[in-house]
Parts: structure tokens; C-alpha cells; sequence
């Protein structure tokens, strides 16, 4: 925060017509962000080709690595450092960075991995869309572990969002996923970035304890441990083994339900506070679409044609994924009829609202194989069908 403060000419302040991918990154210098390392993958690479051409005028550090793997290292330890640091790919490179994925969570290191999503498996459609990396996200490392996901669907989102990511995993010390799509990634809109005195920043949660006294994992006053500046004469071991409140590996059982215990609760004690979600026509809906990223601008104005009939639909968009919102979901399980989930995948997101409003309310999905996003008229023909019995 003291960086961007200090250096408000690293904020370009003003209305611009750019792209999500460049918005992403513009939002990532206005978080504060120093220190970027990624490998060239399609639709993601615009990202970081904005933000090497910036680091230097903003005194910032970008590390084009050799590959995902050594990119997802790369911004841990960047970040134990003292670095706000990122990396961005797209779904093979998602794959590769899991394992540091699940470092990150184990170590509680703070760091924004954006994956500008598209067509797979493998290899796939690298420059069209898709959004089938949305429960690879939530569970794509081994092991019992929390993220957080935000998704955006325009670029004014992308830079907005870009420094809620960079603040949550400050706030929360904890990985942090700005899952986007191709579509967001390079639609071009009007895009308001504001001066760095209007941008709210979480300070890094630092130690005001003596060397002596600290230990790394001991959870301060909002029950997430503090971290220490480099430099200052403070040792302490990272690891991703199973350790205690001095970092040192404690491998049995209590110890493991003790940090156990911790990670999880950190996220699901507070997913009331992190989960957020945009609305349209609700007051009155039967029937509710769910939908995210891009495919939420498809399925909104499904919506309105709808509205256009007599038929009482409306929009719930999860921002943030995850955690996913679940009370708001039974909220309106309570009144809806029927749940239609608009995905551009086979079906992800749609076993959570499926789960959640179990016998309350039928779900419906409305799958894309990706490459292209949904037809309005498509949706709304879905919309049709359900509002025929519900």
C-alpha cells in the first residue's frame, strides 16, 4: 500500500479504452503489485507483456521463467520477500502450477494467479473461450485446503476485481484466483481507473514483535499470522510439511488438526464476508439463471427477453466463486421454483447449486462446449421449457 501511495504516477488515472487482459494488469499496479513471473500462453499473455513494458516506470520486477512451474515458485517466493506478486496463465499452465498452488495454501503465502480461461482439454482452443477451470480452482491440488476465485465479466471488472484479489490474499494470507475467460480477456470496453488516493489497499499484515518473541505461524489479533520482513533479523523455516506455530515440521496428528483446523476456518469462518454476488430482477423471480464471467452478459439479456414474455426470470451472478455463495443461494431456494445454470462447460458450478437447493427447487443446466459463448436465444428457450411446469 506504501508503494502505490508513495507513487501515485504508477496509477494511470483516467478513462481508457483497453482490453480485460491489459485492465487486469493495470489493477494489479494499482494493488501494488511488484513483482510478476510468467511463461507466454495464449489468451493470458497480454497480461504480462503490459506489465513488463510498465515495471520499469513503476519500480516494479517482471521474470519471464522457463515455464509454469518455475513461474508459480517464482511469485512465493517473491512474496516472502516482501513482493505483491502474481503470475497468470491459462488452463495447460493452470495445470502445471497446482502443486505450488497447494504450497501457497500450506504456507499461507499471499500471491494472485489469474488464469485467462479457455477451450480444453489439453491443448484445446488456445484462443477461444471456455470456463472449465472453475472446479479446478477449488480443487485442483492435493489435500483439504480453502481458495478464493473471483470472476469478472467485463474489463472494468477485471481491474476492479484485480485489486479486491490482491487485498484478499493480504487480508486472508492465502492463494488467490482471478479466473477469467477469453472473452473478458480481450473485449475491449471503457475502463475508469481512479487516482490512488481512491484505491483502498490491505496493508501487508506485518509483525511488530522482536525477533525473539516471533513465531511465523502463531495467529495474530484477526487470527491470521503475521508475517516478517526480510532482512530485519527474524528466522524462521518454511516449509510445506505439516509444522507448528514456529514453522519447524511437526508430523502427527494433533499438529495436522490443529493447522488443519486453522486453514480451513480462516476461509469458511469468514465465506460470509469474502462471497459476493451481483443481481438483476430478483425481487420477484421463479425461475433463477446462475451464471458467471462472460456468460452472465449472454444470460442476463436471456433475462430481459423473458421479462419481454411475462416470464418472472432473473440473474444471480456469483463475483466471487469462491467461497461459493451458499446462503444466498438457499435464500432464494426458499421462493424460486427453478435454478437454470448457464455454464460454457459440461457442467461445474451446477453441482453446487444443485446440492444446495436439494428438494426446494429443480436445476437445469445449459452446457457449452466452449469456443464460442451461448446464444441469448438459446437460453431463453431453456427458460421457456422450465417456466412450463415450474
Amino acid at each position: 500500500m506504501d508503494w502505490v501511495k508513495a507513487n501515485p504516477k504508477t496509477v494511470l488515472t483516467g478513462a481508457h479504452f483497453i482490453d480485460g487482459n491489459h485492465a487486469a494488469c493495470e489493477g494489479a499496479i494499482a494493488a501494488g503489485a511488484n513483482f510478476a513471473a510468467g511463461y507466454p500462453i495464449t489468451p493470458s499473455t497480454e497480461v504480462v507483456e503490459r506489465f513488463a513494458a510498465r515495471a520499469p516506470l513503476v519500480g516494479a520486477t517482471f521474470l519471464q521463467m522457463e515455464d509454469e512451474l518455475a513461474s508459480s515458485i517464482a511469485i512465493l517466493g517473491a512474496a516472502w520477500g516482501g513482493a505483491k506478486s502474481f503470475t497468470v496463465t491459462s488452463g495447460p499452465g493452470f495445470s502445471l502450477m497446482m502443486e505450488h498452488v497447494g504450497l501457497a495454501a500450506m504456507t499461507e503465502t499471499p500471491a494472485v494467479f489469474v488464469n485467462v480461461q479457455r477451450g480444453g482439454p489439453s491443448t484445446g482452443l488456445p484462443t477461444l473461450p471456455a470456463q472449465a477451470d472453475m472446479m479446478q480452482a477449488r480443487w485442483g491440488s492435493h489435500g483439504d485446503y480453502e481458495v478464493i476465485a473471483l470472476s469478472p465479466n467485463s474489463p472494468q471488472e477485471c481491474f476492479d476485481l484485480m485489486i479486491d484479489a490482491f487485498n484478499l490474499a493480504e487480508q486472508y494470507r492465502n492463494p488467490v484466483f482471478f479466473m477469467m475467460d477469453e472473452s473478458v480477456g480481450h473485449m475491449t470496453e471503457k475502463v475508469v481507473i481512479p487516482s490512488a488516493d481512491k484505491i483502498d489497499l490491505f496493508p501487508r499484515r506485518y509483525t511488530s514483535l522482536t525477533p525473539s518473541e516471533y513465531l511465523p505461524y502463531k495467529p495474530g489479533s484477526a487470527g491470521i499470522p503475521e508475517m516478517a520482513r526480510l532482512g530485519q533479523g527474524y528466522r524462521f523455516h518454511v516449509t510445506g510439511l505439516t509444522h507448528d506455530v514456529r514453522g519447524y515440521p511437526a508430523i502427527n496428528a494433533q499438529a495436522q488438526q490443529e493447522l488443519m483446523d486453522r486453514l480451513m476456518g480462516k476461509i469458511r469462518d469468514n465465506a460470509g464476508k469474502i462471497a459476493r454476488t451481483k443481481e438483476h430482477l430478483l425481487e420477484d423471480a421463479g425461475i433463477v439463471l446462475v451464471a458467471y464471467g462472460i456468460t452472465s452478459r449472454v444470460a442476463l439479456r436471456a433475462v430481459q427477453m423473458a421479462r419481454e414474455e411475462n416470464i418472472p426470470a432473473g440473474l444471480l451472478r456469483p463475483v466471487v466463486v469462491w467461497p461459493f455463495p451458499e446462503k444466498r443461494i438457499r435464500e432464494l431456494a426458499d421462493r424460486a421454483k427453478a435454478f437454470i445454470v448457464v455454464e460454457m462447460n459440461y457442467g461445474q458450478i451446477v453441482n453446487e447449486v444443485e446440492r444446495l437447493v436439494a428438494d426446494c427447487a429443480k436445476t437445469v443446466l445449459v452446457p457449452h462446449a466452449g469456443g464460442a459463448v451461448h446464444r441469448p436465444e438459446a437460453i431463453l428457450d431453456v427458460i421457456r421449457e422450465v417456466a412450463k411446469w415450474a
